[in-house]
This record gives C-alpha cells, structure tokens and sequence, in this order.
C-alpha cells in the first residue's frame, strides 16, 4: 500500500465520523459560508503580485515535521503582504499536521485568497471548505475518476469556490472538465514522493488553452520560476522552501526579491 493509498484509506474513516458529528445543514448555517469568497485565479494573474501560493504546512508524510511552532495567522498575513498572489493551508491532521482549525484562523481579518489543501473526496469536504473560509479546493486527479472530479468541480463552482485540479502525468489531462479554474502539474509523484520540476516542462504544452497553469513541488530556487516561465506557468505553489526556516515569512520575502 502506498502513503497515498494510506491517506485517502484514513481520509474516508475520517469522513464516516465527521459527518456524524456535524451535519451538513450545520456547515451552511456557518458566517463563513455567506461570505464572497476572493479569485484565486484573478490575484495569481495580477502582475504586481508574484503568481506564487505560498503554502503553510507543519509536516509531510516524506519528511515528518517541519515546522511546529510558526503561527499560520502571522505567516499567512505576512506572505501576502511580502506579495504572494495566495495561501494554501494544509487542513489534513493525520499526515500533514493541519486542521480546519488553521485555515479558519488563516481567514480571520484577512482579504487574500486561500486554497484549502487536503484530499478531497467527497461533496461534504466541499462544502465543509466553504464554510470554513477556504476560496478555492484542491482536487487531485490520482485519487478521483472522471465523474467524481466533474461533480466535485460542479458543486464547488455552484458555491462561488475555484477549483485547482492538480495532475502529475499527461494522461491525467482528460479528466480536465468546464468547471476547473486552474490545472496545477505536481512535480511530486505521491506514490513515491520523488520530486522532478521537469515533469512540469515536458507537460506544459499538453495544457490546453484557456486554463491557469501553475507548477507545484520541489521549486527550491527564483531561477526555477523563471524557467517555468517561459513554459508557460503563471503560478507556482510552495511549501516546505519556506516553512522549513524558523522565519518563514523573511524566508519568502528573501526569495522573491531574485524573481521581481
């Protein structure tokens, strides 16, 4: 079994008891959930911003923990102010050390756009991410078939969510659909966890037109951006280059200023 499998096994198990502790008429009754939510896709485009989701993220099932003490309301608030165009905030408990928790403290006070990173599987999870705070959701192609994204996608549009379809090989890009906003190419492969930014470049062109490109994983230096650039990519996700220092925020501000 791979950790992939692991997850989404321990995701489902989760769902079963979530569900019955909050029901999905309580999750609507949320104040977060009447809330506008803020385009992903629209600050990732906006060329005073840098096109990079910065991600808050306390451990990797590859890596174990990587940052345990940084508050995510300061690190949040402090990437968008130093330009990141998004957030992304990792709200899985078992592997990845989030909760929802977290992304609703991201959202306190906030006006930038967050990505609720998790392993979607289910139009609960959608709509838990809208009254959490989340703008966008995170799908993943390896873990879903064709009709589950489509109607995952469908229900997070109809609640004025976007919709980051992440694909990590060519063949994936059939699962592409209408109500996909951004198609991010993940240069992990989360079956062994190797990471290798060329995967984004051999893909780039089998994109199709009319849809956000972004590059996610291993992008560990500005010069990697600018190559992906020139690919094609308007956004990039990071992570683990920023959380794995002590001053996450100094660390972004200290990045970005070699890609301006």
């Amino acid at each position: 079994m791979t950790i992939l499998d692991k997850i989404i096994k321990n995701k489902k198990k989760e769902l079963e008891v979530l569900a019955g502790m909050i029901s999905i008429g309580e999750l609507e009754k949320s104040s977060l959930f009447k809330r506008e939510p803020i385009s992903l896709s629209k600050h990732i485009l906006d060329s005073t911003r840098t096109g990079i989701i910065a991600e808050f993220k306390r451990k990797s099932p590859s890596k174990g923990i990587i940052n345990s003490s940084s508050s995510v309301m300061e690190v949040t608030s402090g990437y968008f102010r130093e330009g990141a165009s998004g957030v992304s905030v990792l709200t899985d408990t078992q592997f990845f050390g989030g909760s929802t928790s977290d992304l609703v403290n991201a959202r306190e006070k906030s006006s930038f756009p967050i990505l609720r990173k998790d392993f979607i599987i289910d139009e609960y999870q959608v709509i838990e991410s809208k009254s959490i705070g989340a703008d966008a959701i995170l799908l993943i192609a390896a873990t879903l078939d064709n009709k589950t994204i489509l109607n995952l996608s469908r229900l997070a549009r109809s609640l004025g969510l976007e919709v980051l379809l992440e694909i990590h090989e060519e063949a994936e890009l059939d699962i592409v659909n209408l109500y996909v906003n951004i198609i991010g190419v993940n240069n992990r492969n989360l079956k062994t966890f190797e990471v290798n930014t060329d995967i984004s470049e051999k893909i780039a062109d089998k994109i199709p037109p009319g849809f956000l490109r972004i590059s996610e994983s291993g992008i560990s230096s500005p010069q990697i951006i600018k190559k992906l650039k020139t690919s094609g990519y308007h956004g990039f996700l990071i992570g683990e280059r920023f959380m794995c220092a002590s001053d996450p925020v100094k660390a972004f501000s200290e990045f970005v200023k070699d890609i301006k």
